[in-house]
């Protein structure tokens, strides 16, 4: 763990050197001010809760987490310095979980920088500070979700467009499963089990829960065994690229 910590603070401090790494928060911050007080009409509702603000996560994190994400594996690939991180005295696993601590704790920040709009709501009213507090938690548990597919994705291509552009229709895909469209499509052939297989890998089922307070142990390792598993996909596929 600790050669992944050394690679994260390389990869947070290479964030940072960029101007790419301040716009990408305050598009982030633009977006979910937006999103909360004009599309989620934040005030004309007349509740003291930040449902409107965390409904709009999954949508926000389709695009905003690949776009993070796209450069992690596709750059060292482009430059060639994957060869040189791949031949020093660390692991690809070490790697992979550097490169996702990183990205997952700049996705804490820009969260974290959200916080003035929870401070706006006890202003406002006396609002269930706990289930604020679950939905924080299931937010950043499902960018992660999305972090890890991006990641993997971007092991595979040195183009950092095309990491972006599979990234999000993989994660697309995700967050679809559970809606009511896609699901009507299987009701008309497939049985229950299957459909509510379908809805289970959706991430917005799991999220939504989250969103209203519930900390339910099986949204919680969902997301943790989406993490787990993409991040093993990503080693396999560095490892397979390793021993070519």
């Amino acid at each position: 763990m600790g050669r992944s910590l050394v690679i994260a603070r390389r990869e947070v401090g290479s964030f940072f050197t960029t101007p790419v790494a301040y716009v990408y928060l305050a598009i982030f911050l633009v977006l979910t001010s937006v999103f909360t007080f004009f599309l989620g009409d934040f005030y004309d509702r007349g509740q003291a809760d930040l449902l409107p603000f965390f409904s709009f996560h999954p949508w926000l994190y389709l695009f905003l987490v690949p776009a993070i994400a796209m450069r992690s594996w596709a750059e060292e690939r482009k430059s060639g310095s994957i060869e040189l991180l791949l031949t020093l005295p660390v692991s690809v696993a070490e790697a992979v979980i550097g490169k996702f601590i990183a990205y997952w704790f700049i996705l804490a920040l820009a969260l974290a920088m959200t916080m003035p709009l929870w401070f706006t709501v006890n202003y406002l009213g006396v609002p269930d500070n706990g289930i604020i507090i679950a939905a924080y938690t299931g937010s950043w548990l499902m960018s992660g979700a999305f972090l890890a597919v991006s990641l993997c994705v971007s092991t595979l291509t040195q183009s950092q467009v095309v990491a972006f552009i599979v990234a999000v229709v993989l994660c697309f895909l995700f967050v679809v499963s559970g809606s009511e469209i896609v699901l009507d499509v299987f009701k008309n052939w497939a049985t229950n089990d299957v459909v509510d297989t379908i809805a289970s890998f959706s991430f917005m089922t799991h999220f939504d829960a989250m969103s209203k307070g519930v900390l339910a142990a099986n949204d919680i390792l969902y997301f943790l065994l989406v993490i787990i598993g993409w991040l093993y996909a990503g080693v396999i596929i560095l490892d397979e690229n390793k021993a070519v």
